[in-house]
């Protein structure tokens, strides 16, 4: 049996450190089923305001991330056949709800998420995925790729 992975990606330096942790992780490249997957959230005020034209941008934009992710496991080891790219454009109000939406509807026994160290006010204002996903799906495992520290001013 196939273990399903998901792996959350946004257009980041955290993807690309969540996708090297997996790369560097031991696994069995055939027995694995990946899922790449990108959420779009509801576009905030500011989005908004960006207009149209950068909003039709994002989906190409992300799409094309997901593929270069895809060829890098590719050229690691992982069989293409095994990884498909998921690119959610239903909006959730937010990313966390997004990826709970997911691997409750398709059953994954693993997530991959990256995660900023934040400051205390940072996480109050603005909430941490990681914590919503590890207190809401309760038969997955969820590896939290956390990387360097955020600049407060």
């Amino acid at each position: 049996m196939k273990n399903k992975i998901l792996v959350a990606l946004s257009d980041s330096v955290i993807s690309q450190s969540v996708l090297d942790q997996l790369i560097g992780m031991d696994f069995s490249r055939s027995d694995n089923s990946i899922t790449l997957l990108h959420i779009f959230r509801k576009a905030t005020a500011e989005e908004t305001l960006m207009g149209k034209k950068f909003s039709a941008e994002q989906q190409p934009r992300m799409l094309q991330m997901l593929q270069r992710a895809k060829h890098q496991l590719i050229d690691a080891g992982y069989a293409g056949d095994n990884i498909e790219i998921k690119l959610v454009t239903e909006q959730y109000p937010t990313v966390a709800d997004g990826i709970i939406n997911q691997c409750q509807s398709e059953h994954y026994h693993m997530v991959f998420i990256g995660r900023k160290q934040m400051s205390k006010s940072e996480e109050f204002a603005l909430g941490d995925i990681s914590v919503k996903l590890i207190r809401t799906l309760e038969n997955a495992a969820i590896i939290v790729v956390k990387t360097g520290k955020s600049v407060s001013r």
